[in-house]
């Protein structure tokens, strides 16, 4: 009979609680009360046992157990939880509280450490509230800014994935307004290369197929709706087909979508953020993750909110971010099998 796998065997995945108040415990917590997932990799929860105590209690969730990691100390077979602070915090489900925001914020820091330490493999982030986190050490429009910061990369890519379709962003959280002004060859190339290559190293696609959105209505309409189009997006596909790439656009947004154009390509370009976030939603709601891809970590997230309006109702449905720790850990399974092979 073979022994039980040791702590060194297994991959350690990261979760960060996000914001108290909100679903994060919950979903962490529905996700991870299924004893079957340790055969496969050990969670760490970096947040507060205190706080996964109060909505085990209040869920009337018995089958989550869970082991205090300390001393550098893992446990194999079993969740372990980062104590991130020490200071009692109140929790008010529901509620946007700074104090809500500081213990998020103090989960993120202390998981990026272990990462950087090479304590832990990947990282899942439970959702923050934008808003209440921010501060002189959290000055980022989201998760996506603030991993590419502390991990140097030159760029990164919100990719969204989920069954039946892959979508990322060129431009992300910012005002619709300044769109435009943020879109450029060099920015298309730069997101395109980024995908490219996460399709072959993260998802293990030796040869990806990827389709291109336009982004005025009708990709244009050869300038008569804006120039973009014809001026940008197309010399850079251009370009990049000339690498021997398969890509393929722009495309019209809505036909693309509406004639499920997407289930021909394994990944799509958006150019901003609702044009690749409103159909991926309204397709992958359920099981949608939200990977960062181009860092030198593996970062996913689930693709919702903190829910505040249904925090601690044990209403709050636990497949996204259940997708999300089994991405992170298949990302990390490719990523190794891709450098043994290259």
């Amino acid at each position: 009979m073979s022994s039980s796998p040791k702590v060194d065997d297994k991959p350690k995945i990261g979760i960060t609680i996000g914001d108290i108040n909100g679903v994060g415990p919950e979903v962490i917590i529905k996700s991870l009360d299924d004893s079957r997932i340790l055969k496969h990799f050990i969670p760490v929860v970096y947040g507060s046992s205190k706080v996964l105590s109060y909505y085990r209690k209040a869920l009337d969730i018995n089958d989550f157990n869970y082991a205090q990691y300390k001393d550098n100390h893992f446990h194999a077979n079993k969740v372990n939880v980062v104590n991130c602070w020490n200071d009692m915090i109140e929790i008010q489900a529901g509620n946007v509280t700074a104090e809500g925001g500081k213990a998020s914020l103090l989960a993120l820091q202390k998981a990026v450490n272990h990462l950087k330490e090479g304590l832990i493999d990947a990282v899942v982030t439970a959702p923050i509230n934008k808003d209440n986190i921010q501060s002189d050490e959290f000055n980022f429009a989201g998760h996506t800014e603030f991993f590419t910061s502390h991990f140097e990369a030159e760029d990164s890519l919100m990719f969204l994935t989920g069954r039946d379709l892959r979508i990322g962003v060129v431009t992300g959280h910012i005002p619709l307004k300044e769109v435009s002004n943020n879109i450029s060859k060099e920015k298309v190339l730069s997101k395109l290369e980024i995908m490219e290559q996460s399709l072959r190293r993260d998802f293990g696609i030796s040869k990806p197929k990827i389709a291109v959105l336009g982004l005025n209505p009708h990709a244009g309409e050869n300038g008569l709706l804006g120039k973009e189009d014809d001026e940008i997006i197309s010399p850079a596909i251009k370009d990049f087909k000339n690498k021997g790439k398969l890509i393929f656009g722009p495309y019209p947004a809505d036909g693309f979508f509406g004639k499920q154009q997407y289930k021909k390509f394994d990944a799509v370009l958006a150019m901003y953020h609702d044009q690749g976030l409103i159909p991926f939603k309204t397709l992958e709601f359920e099981s949608g993750v939200n990977f960062t891809a181009g860092l030198s970590i593996v970062r996913t997230s689930p693709d919702h909110g903190t829910a505040y309006d249904i925090a601690g109702k044990n209403e709050a449905n636990r497949e996204s971010m259940r997708e999300a720790i089994f991405a992170a850990y298949d990302i990390y399974k490719n990523r190794k099998e891709f450098h043994l092979n290259e």
